[in-house]
C-alpha cells in the first residue's frame, strides 16, 4: 500500500512483523469487552483471583465445596476479568511533520499503524484522533482484527495541516468523557507555547501515556545540517514568520542547551508518570526501533 505522497508506509510483512509484539498496561479501566488486559474486576475469567463469602446471587457453579466440607462455611471462586485497552492514538499533522525528506510524518504512520495493529490483533478498541491546532474527530473507533484495513485508510487520508497547538490538544482531550487506556502521542512535540506547557498538560491526563517522538538527527546538532552557513533567515513553516541569524559558535551552543532542555522536559516527565518515551528517528528504519521498544515481545506500560 501506498501514501499519495509515493513513499512505501504500509506493507504485508512490516504487519506480520509487529503483530508479534504485544502492548499490555499494568491495569485497564473497567467497563469494556471480554479481552485480555487485566482490569480490577472480578467477575468471568479463566484466571482464579481470590474467594469471598457466598452471597445470594452468587454463581452457585463458583462455590468450592472443598471448603465448604473442611470448615462448613461457603466460599466462591472469584476470577479476574480481563478485559479490552482502549487506545486512542493522537498523530500530529501539523506542517513541521510534512517538511523535511524524509518526513516525519511518515515514520509517525509507520508507528501509529504498529501499534493500532498490535492493539487490534489483541482485541483492544483503537481511536485515531489526528491533530493540529485541534483534534480532528471523524469516525468511531475501531476494534478487531478485520478493521486494520480501515485503520490503514484513516492514516492514508491524513494531510497536512498548520499550526501545531499540541498543549491545548491534550488538554482538550482531558476533558472528553473516555474510558480510561492508553494516550499514545506522536508527535515532534514542538509547540510555540513552549515544552512545559505541553508537559503541565499531559500530566492532567487520567490515562496511561505513551510518547513517541519523532526526531531527525540535526535536531541535536544543527550543524550537521545542509547548507548552514554564517548568515541564515530561518521560516517558521507553522506560522510563516521569518527571522534573521547569524550562526555563531554561542548561538549553536545555546540551541543545544535549549534543545537539550526540551528532550529533558519529556524524559522527566517519562520517569514522573511512569509513562513510555520512544524517540523515533524519522531518517532511519522504523520497526528495527520499535523491536528496541518492545524487548523480547512484550511493552508493558
Amino acid at each position: 500500500m501506498f501514501s499519495k505522497h509515493g513513499d512505501t508506509l504500509f506493507d504485508p510483512a512490516f504487519i506480520e512483523q509487529v503483530q508479534q509484539f504485544s502492548l499490555k498496561v499494568s491495569q485497564a479501566g473497567k467497563g469494556g469487552r471480554l479481552a485480555e488486559q487485566k482490569t480490577p474486576a472480578r467477575g468471568q475469567g479463566l484466571e482464579f483471583a481470590d474467594f469471598k463469602p457466598y452471597v445470594a446471587g452468587d454463581d452457585l457453579r463458583a462455590i468450592d465445596w472443598n471448603i465448604y466440607r473442611r470448615l462448613g462455611r461457603v466460599f466462591v471462586r472469584v476470577f479476574e476479568e480481563r478485559q479490552d485497552l482502549p487506545l486512542y492514538i493522537l498523530l500530529d499533522l501539523s506542517s513541521s511533520m510534512f517538511l523535511e525528506k524524509p518526513s516525519r510524518i511518515t515514520a509517525a504512520k509507520q508507528a501509529a499503524l504498529a501499534l493500532g495493529a498490535i492493539a487490534l490483533n489483541q482485541h483492544d478498541a483503537v481511536t485515531l484522533l489526528p491533530f493540529s491546532e485541534k483534534i480532528q474527530l471523524s469516525h468511531k473507533g475501531l476494534s478487531g482484527k478485520h478493521q486494520l484495513l480501515s485503520l490503514v485508510q484513516l492514516l492514508e487520508h491524513g494531510e497536512q495541516q498548520d499550526k501545531t497547538s499540541l498543549a491545548d490538544v491534550v488538554q482538550e482531550l482531558s476533558h472528553f468523557p473516555l474510558r480510561q487506556g492508553l494516550v499514545v502521542i506522536i508527535s515532534d512535540f514542538f509547540d510555540n507555547h513552549g515544552i512545559d506547557s505541553v508537559v503541565s498538560a499531559i500530566s492532567l491526563l487520567k490515562h496511561r501515556v505513551l510518547l513517541v517522538q519523532l526526531t531527525q538527527p540535526w535536531d541535536a546538532t544543527p550543524q550537521s545540517l545542509p547548507g548552514l552557513t554564517d548568515d541564515v533567515r530561518i521560516q517558521d513553516c507553522e506560522t510563516g514568520e521569518f527571522v534573521d541569524v547569524q550562526v555563531t559558535p554561542e548561538v549553536l551552543s545555546n540551541y543545544m542547551q535549549a534543545y537539550q532542555k526540551f528532550t529533558d522536559a519529556l524524559t522527566e516527565l517519562a520517569k514522573m508518570r511512569s509513562t513510555g518515551l520512544l524517540q523515533l528517528n524519522a531518517s532511519e528504519p522504523v520497526l528495527p526501533q520499535l523491536a528496541t521498544l518492545f524487548g523480547q515481545g512484550g511493552l508493558r506500560l
